[in-house]
């Protein structure tokens, strides 16, 4: 992040044309995630959150980071917190990063997530430090249950 001020609030009115991620635990994505667990290797999918209301971030700046606070020291915490509570095991503490490009789009990075991210439930993982151009109703899945819906509104 440059500068000296936040890429997202949360949560914030929005205008005509903006940007905004809806973070939400998605029951759809976390059963492909269980389902896809091999035997013997360590679980990310815990049990899956159902009390956890969605909430919206408009995007702001040039750089939005996504993780959880906790961070080694010096590192300032992501904009868009998925701490918890309840904590996604599967979320790293810098698991992707939302970038503006110009022409009002946006693309998503995967930071080197230990579990990586995918877009629309796909099966592949992205590839590490590989833009993806973004459209809106596009859907980022971080986690075990983490879903971020990025929409022009």
């Amino acid at each position: 992040m440059t500068g000296g001020t936040s890429g997202a609030d949360a949560p914030a009115a929005t205008g005509p044309g903006s940007w905004v991620v809806t973070v939400w635990a998605d029951p759809d994505y976390h059963e492909l995630v269980r389902a896809r667990e091999t035997a013997g290797s360590a679980s990310v999918a815990a049990d899956f959150p159902t009390t956890l209301a969605p909430r919206e971030v408009v995007l702001r700046g040039e750089e939005v980071r996504v993780g959880r606070a906790g961070a080694p020291a010096g590192q300032d915490p992501p904009e868009i917190d998925l701490s918890g509570p309840p904590r996604d095991p599967g979320v790293s503490h810098l698991h992707a990063v939302l970038m503006a490009l110009p022409r009002d789009r946006w693309v998503v990075i995967d930071a080197g997530s230990t579990n990586g991210t995918t877009l629309n439930y796909g099966e592949d993982p992205l590839a590490p430090d590989t833009p993806v151009v973004l459209s809106s109703g596009d859907r980022i899945h971080v986690g075990a249950w983490t879903t971020l819906t990025i929409e022009r509104r």
